[in-house]
């Protein structure tokens, strides 16, 4: 009878306990079901990729680990096939980036100045960012540029025998980049909303002072909103490095692995071969170059980005 009263008020303790610290810790309390899910699905995959990265894990029933080591990393860096994939993945990133931010800018800037229809022009613009990622819309892309497809049908009827866009290996990556391009609404959107914060004193004056417009894009517009071309910028090349659904769809990485991205292979080594090992040990090594890009493009935007608080 003792034991059990001893339980009882030990449970209403730890209950009283409980009920104290959710009361004076109410916050946490509101941010529980985020942290559980970031610790389930965020730190915990991040923390076991790391650890699986250095082992031989399978990803079979019954599997075991019986190695570990770098063996992973050497075993990349030796392989040409990954090598490979790694240029490919730099020069998609390096070739889809700028077209992306040019193109958005651009169109931002013909749509930040009042014509009409101009809310039907921003939505119909916007639409292929959130359609773009989708395998639907990576289908369709390689249904309009096969070489049957509706592209060379069009360059047929003005008497231009289209190429094999797909097939070619000096065409391929350019026609996957070209969806990517496409999907420039989201970055538009930000351009559209940093060109409307610009005082239109600044054009006035500008413009007294003699500057055509050209010189009022390049003095005025483009330093103002460097903030945003940085924001654009970093997300983007995250986003590229990234990429996957675009080639898969399309070529599959091919025509001979021309398109071949490392997410490729990333995913193949996980799910096609199972091999968890060298699939952990590949993304962390694409990891690591997407955070040193950022970090230098953090350390170079002091020289070129410019804010409006600095000197307060």
């Amino acid at each position: 009878m003792t034991t059990h009263t001893s339980s009882l008020t030990v449970s209403a303790r730890s209950r009283s306990s409980i009920r104290s610290f959710f009361k004076h810790n109410e916050g946490l309390l509101y941010i529980m079901p985020w942290l559980i899910g970031f610790l389930a699905f965020k730190l915990y995959p991040f923390g076991s990729s790391l650890y699986y990265s250095f082992t031989d894990y399978i990803l079979r029933k019954g599997q075991a680990v019986t190695q570990y080591g770098l063996f992973n990393y050497v075993s990349f860096f030796k392989n040409p096939d990954m090598v490979k994939a790694f240029f490919v993945t730099f020069k998609y990133s390096f070739m889809t980036v700028p077209l992306k931010l040019a193109f958005a800018l651009f169109i931002a800037y013909i749509l930040s100045f009042k014509i009409r229809g101009v809310g039907f022009f921003r939505t119909a613009y916007y639409i292929p960012s959130i359609l773009g990622g989708s395998v639907a819309i990576a289908v369709l892309w390689s249904a309009l540029f096969q070489k049957s497809g509706i592209i060379n049908g069009l360059l047929k009827a003005i008497g231009v025998a289209g190429p094999s866009w797909l097939g070619d290996e000096r065409l391929a990556l350019f026609t996957v980049c070209l969806l990517r391009v496409w999907q420039f609404g989201s970055a538009m959107v930000i351009f559209l909303a940093a060109l409307k914060g610009i005082p239109l004193e600044l054009y006035e004056s500008a413009a007294m002072d003699g500057a055509g417009k050209w010189r009022q894009f390049f003095g005025v517009t483009v330093p103002l909103i460097t903030p945003s071309i940085f924001y654009n910028l970093v997300t983007q090349i995250v986003q590229a490095f990234q990429e996957f659904n675009g080639p898969f769809i399309s070529t599959k990485g091919g025509p001979n692995q021309s398109t071949t991205l490392i997410s490729l292979l990333i995913y193949g080594q996980a799910f096609q071969r199972f091999n968890m090992g060298m699939a952990s040990a590949m993304a962390w090594i694409l990891f690591i170059v997407v955070a040193a890009l950022s970090a230098v493009a953090f350390a170079s935007q002091n020289r070129w980005v410019y804010y409006e608080d600095e000197g307060k």
